[in-house]
């Protein structure tokens, strides 16, 4: 069963054209990394410390800013997991990437998406990662539990896709790459298209 998601995951991002932004901002890449645990396909999610520079607290996927050394997004997101929760580059099968996201605190980020290459183990680092959320790719299908609400960024007000999982709150640019994902590989579109860009 999980094979058959990897290759749909693959599929669905070759069949694709994706969209490349050439909006001003800060060059960053975040990695959906999917993997097995007990035979059920899972997503990883990390919650941010308060000690990193931005989105203090928050729910995300592991990545990060562009360094000048990395050759492309995938580098990035791939450098910037191995830093964040321990997992090793050669440890993630990567199978595309979807569409370029810009976002109001000023970072275009590019989606990564990767399948592990056998067992995980995690080694948050302490400085940037509070916390390790794996979500089980059956809950992020469901989409009874996404709700779309206004939130207020610098007296703008944004229409944000919010996912409750337990006791974590997954929004903004996280929640809106999330829903694009469920949209463009599940074909199972969460509330309608909103600008998640906070």
């Amino acid at each position: 069963m999980n094979s058959a998601l990897k290759q749909t995951i693959r599929a669905r991002l070759a069949a694709r054209t994706r969209k490349v932004s050439d909006a001003d901002g800060i060059r960053a890449a975040v990695l959906l990394l999917f993997y097995e645990r007990d035979g059920e396909p899972y997503l990883l999610f990390t919650r941010r410390t308060d000690l990193v520079e931005h989105h203090k607290g928050q729910i995300s996927f592991p990545g990060g800013a562009e360094d000048p050394t990395d050759a492309d997004p995938v580098a990035t997101a791939l450098r910037e997991t191995w830093e964040e929760v321990g997992v090793r580059p050669e440890d993630v099968e990567v199978l595309g990437c979807l569409d370029d996201s810009a976002v109001v605190t000023g970072f275009v980020v590019t989606p990564v998406v990767g399948w592990a290459r056998g067992p995980l183990e995690f080694r948050p680092s302490p400085d940037e990662i509070d916390a390790i959320i794996e979500v089980p790719v059956s809950f992020l299908r469901d989409r009874s539990r996404y709700r779309v609400e206004p939130c207020e960024y610098k007296g703008r007000i944004y229409q944000t896709t919010y996912l409750d999982f337990g006791p974590h709150l997954i929004w903004g640019a996280t929640g809106g790459i999330l829903r694009r994902f469920v949209e463009e590989i599940f074909g199972e579109p969460v509330p309608p298209e909103t600008l998640e860009t906070l």
